[in-house]
């Protein structure tokens, strides 16, 4: 029989700053197959817009799939004695 305890740590997640955001976009406009094309990663949204803008003018292509991708950090509460860990598991084996 195994028992576990867990314990909890109200931790908060927040985005990492010392990191950028990435914004991508890919057109998925086409009858039988999408376009396909990409506009790579960039660090400022209005960039990816501005790409659509342009890919849109160019083709006619209206429809496109957005991507959003960022790091995020466990920021422990104040005053938290140091080693304690955001709702750890730990397993016990009894006989």
């Amino acid at each position: 029989m195994t028992r576990r305890t867990f314990r909890y740590v109200p931790f908060t997640i927040v985005q990492d700053v010392t990191a950028e955001p990435e914004y991508t976009a890919r057109c998925v406009s086409g009858d039988e197959s999408e376009c396909g094309a990409e506009s790579g990663v960039r660090h400022d949204p209005a960039e990816v817009e501005e790409w659509q803008r342009k890919h849109t003018q160019e083709t006619r292509h209206p429809r496109y799939r957005r991507n959003f991708a960022d790091y995020a950090v466990m920021e422990p509460p104040d005053g938290l004695p140091p080693g304690l860990e955001p709702a750890r598991v730990v397993r016990v084996r009894t006989s």
